[in-house]
């Protein structure tokens, strides 16, 4: 069966490892091309020996090079700004858009939250790799509650696996972590916070979920996790639970105070994940690229095969 060609613009750690990923994982995608802004980048290099199409020369190459008629989907892996000018570009030749960045002009996309609602959007965003991580799990207390008032997250990546891309955007990944937090999460309030660690040796991601809810029972509320780590690990396998769920009761007698809601209490949970990274391309210890890269990945791949679907019929 034919399959969709594709184009990474962004040749380093994200791209980079995207690009093996559906070269050797990718049921319904190719790669048409791999672009870059650095001639002597090891992504460019790397795509080359492989026989896929490069240039160096960013956006503006990719639209001049022979093959992008046939390219159909595009993974942007540049920055939150360098997006919106890519897409606007993009969108005016009809391309399928996923974005990498934290720019979310297309909708905050999680694939085991709603990757098939938006599986038609012209542009997805996939929120941030902590978003990613810990998001699922903030809709699953969600689920299994009446409300929940607050989510808080805080992901710590080992500072090797944060390139150039994502220290130049930490703003906008708190920014649209925070507020995916609530739209996809369903918190009325959300928080995010991203911590580089320089340990040597360098540390795989974990992240660590808080949730204050209401109107839930613990078991419910343990199991909805439990099911949504299987659903996460069905395309990221190394995304874990490193310990038991944790419950503290915040009582009437001594509510918390949430900024803008008020004194509050009810259910806190504690969720402590880890992220280990398939090693595609960096070491598994950057887990925070493999599951924003694998997250794009399945979601474009669907994409891809209902398309496939469509023109067959």
């Amino acid at each position: 069966m034919s399959k969709v060609k594709c184009a990474i613009i962004g040749s380093g750690n994200i791209g980079t490892d995207l690009m093996i990923k559906i070269m050797r994982t990718s049921k319904n995608l190719e790669m048409g091309a791999m672009v870059g802004i650095d001639p002597a980048s090891d992504g460019l290099a790397r795509a080359a020996r492989l026989r896929v199409p490069v240039t160096h020369e960013g956006i503006e190459g990719l639209l001049r090079m022979p093959e992008y008629r046939d390219i159909r989907v595009v993974f942007d892996a540049t920055s939150a700004k360098a997006h919106i000018s890519n897409n606007a570009l993009l969108q005016q030749d009809g391309k399928k858009v996923i974005d990498l960045t934290p720019a979310a002009i297309g909708p905050f996309t999680i694939p085991v939250i709603n990757g098939d609602a938006n599986i038609d959007e012209p542009n997805v965003n996939m929120v941030t790799c902590g978003g990613q991580a810990t998001i699922p799990m903030v809709y699953a207390v969600k689920r299994a509650s009446t409300r929940v008032v607050y989510g808080e997250i805080v992901a710590s990546i080992s500072s090797k696996s944060a390139g150039p891309g994502t220290r130049a955007n930490i703003d906008e990944f708190t920014e649209t972590t925070s507020k995916a937090i609530e739209v996809l999460g369903g918190a009325e309030r959300g928080k995010a916070i991203i911590i580089l660690n320089p340990a040597e040796p360098p540390l795989i991601m974990r992240d660590t979920v808080f949730t204050l809810s209401q109107g839930g029972d613990r078991g419910e509320i343990e199991e909805s996790i439990l099911k949504m780590e299987q659903a996460v690990r069905a395309y990221v396998p190394g995304y874990r639970l490193k310990q038991k769920v944790q419950f503290e009761v915040i009582g009437d007698n001594a509510p918390i105070r949430i900024p803008g809601i008020g004194l509050v209490s009810g259910l806190k949970t504690t969720i402590l994940l880890e992220v280990e990274g398939a090693a595609h391309y960096l070491p598994a210890y950057a887990g925070n690229l493999d599951i924003m890269t694998s997250a794009a990945l399945v979601s474009a791949d669907h994409w891809a095969a209902k398309a496939l679907t469509r023109e067959a019929a």
